[in-house]
């Protein structure tokens, strides 16, 4: 496993049962993502984009191949490994804001802090820094029906990075969002991606979305159909390292 890698994939593969019918949603994907890079992956429906993602991110097993994640290889884990691997070392973003109504802003970014076995940060300080990040630090104790959809976004983001994971999984997220929000939240990822180190991989149908990221990534059929910038031709990004703040008490193939 290449020690800048975040993401290595393996002759990756997944097989759904359609009836009496086997489909292929993914078939032999080999591919590699080091860290810092920002990459869209784009294709028709039925691509297998959503697939890619959820098995990257751990959701869902595949069927061959395998899928390492900051150098660990979670196709071997038990679910108890696999859930620490979700939660320490991927950040998820939906299309759907998923908050919580009766929380601010603050709240929603700072409930998943609550939970971090590893403690640390102080919740409401995290919460706070990752906020501003994100250009909120004026809506921090707003609802979410006090927020626009853009601004809802920007705070499911900032939950996800929340425990400062490496790496940022981004299913559609200008998905429910009008162009002006969209190039908004674009403009917020790209952000945390400079400022605090995330290696970012979304989906995504939009054209002006994908021309954003550094690399794009398109699935056919399942297959990788192209890759425009291999990581072998472009040099390592240099990341700062990260100094925790110490806190108290320490179709389905689409």
């Amino acid at each position: 496993m290449s020690r800048k890698a975040v993401v290595e994939t393996h002759e990756l593969e997944k097989q759904l049962r359609v009836g009496e019918v086997t489909v292929y949603a993914l078939r032999g994907i080999s591919l590699e993502v080091r860290r810092g890079e920002f990459v869209a992956v784009v294709g028709p429906s039925g691509s297998g984009k959503s697939t890619l993602l959820g098995l990257i991110g751990g959701l869902d097993l595949p069927s061959g191949g395998t899928i390492a994640i900051d150098g660990v290889d979670i196709t071997r884990l038990g679910e108890r490994q696999l859930t620490r691997i979700r939660n320490e070392k991927i950040g998820f973003v939906f299309q759907s804001f998923n908050l919580i109504p009766t929380l601010t802003a603050l709240e929603n970014v700072a409930l998943p802090l609550q939970f971090d076995r590893r403690r640390r940060y102080p919740p409401a300080r995290r919460a706070r820094e990752v906020l501003e990040v994100l250009g909120l630090g004026d809506r921090l104790h707003h609802r979410p029906s006090q927020l626009s959809g853009g601004q809802q976004q920007r705070v499911a983001i900032a939950r996800a990075l929340a425990n400062d994971p490496p790496l940022l999984l981004a299913d559609e997220p200008t998905g429910n969002l009008d162009s002006e929000a969209s190039q908004v939240v674009m403009g917020a990822l790209r952000n945390v991606q400079r400022e605090m180190a995330a290696t970012v991989i979304l989906v995504t149908h939009d054209e002006s979305v994908a021309a954003r990221a550094d690399r794009i990534i398109a699935l056919i059929d399942g297959h990788l159909a192209a890759d425009d910038s291999p990581p072998a031709t472009r040099p390592a990004i240099q990341i700062p390292a990260v100094t925790p703040v110490l806190g108290e008490g320490d179709d389905p193939r689409d």
